[in-house]
């Protein structure tokens, strides 16, 4: 569109300008394009397609592999594998800001894991070659990526320590922890909310901590018993952060 055409057609000229927008808004405050400027971030954006899943949908599959990386910006994701006896173990919760996904290029490997969106999920997907193109070839990104990587396998190896030692109370104290600690000080829900909720039914939070859930709820309810919670239906208030620490082990 030319300038004068924008001037003809101020409603067309505000649709264009929204798209870019919209495009960079899938970037914006992700951390490993914190030092961009609004230019670099564009030329990513144009090669990084924002994609939108609901929750409970399958983002990666073993059985339908694909290289791509998807960098998240909204919503939580669930990586997983199951066992042959068909018990799923979590191995990372993904939260905004982060990247994920089959890529050999970066180290990122999926294996046998699955990806499923906990909430409704806002992502950018980026090829093989584009990740080479615009992510490697910067060693601001590059650091970055390496960071968030060893950060995860770090978790990895924590999670998988919990499922050996800890009861099953302490993992559900400790995925709760992580995830009240992993979100901003105000949620979506409750703009002014003062204390951390988590947005999770009691049969996702079993599936996280590697419980069942029924098992799942009687924890919940001796926790919120004792004042360290709220329970609501799709929602956890955390009451007393401090407290539900301690129940972590």
């Amino acid at each position: 569109m030319t300038d004068a055409d924008a001037d003809a057609d101020p409603d067309a000229a505000a649709v264009s300008g929204g798209l870019g927008a919209d495009r960079n808004w899938c970037l914006a405050e992700v951390d490993i394009f914190c030092d961009l400027n609004e230019q670099e971030m564009a030329r990513i954006a144009d090669a990084a397609p924002m994609k939108t899943y609901t929750a409970g949908e399958l983002v990666f599959s073993p059985t339908q592999p694909s290289e791509v990386l998807f960098i998240l910006k909204r919503g939580r994701v669930r990586i997983f594998r199951v066992s042959a006896d068909g018990r799923a173990l979590t191995t990372a919760i993904v939260t905004p800001g982060t990247i994920f996904g089959e890529m050999v290029l970066l180290g990122q490997r999926m294996y046998d894991n699955y990806a499923e969106a906990l909430d409704d999920l806002t992502v950018c997907v980026m090829s093989r070659a584009d990740v080479h193109r615009f992510l490697l070839s910067d060693p601001r990104i590059s650091a970055r990526i390496t960071a968030i990587l060893g950060r995860r396998l770090a978790d990895l190896e924590q999670r998988l320590s919990d499922t050996v030692f800890k009861t099953v109370a302490q993992r559900i104290a400790t995925t709760l922890d992580t995830l009240a600690t992993a979100q901003p000080a105000a949620g979506p829900l409750r703009p002014t909310a003062r204390h951390p909720q988590i947005a999770l039914t009691h049969e996702q939070l079993a599936a996280l901590a590697g419980t069942s859930r029924e098992t799942c709820t009687k924890t919940l309810h001796d926790f919120a018993g004792h004042g360290i919670l709220r329970l609501a239906r799709g929602r956890i208030t955390i009451l007393d952060p401090a407290r539900l620490r301690d129940e972590t082990g």
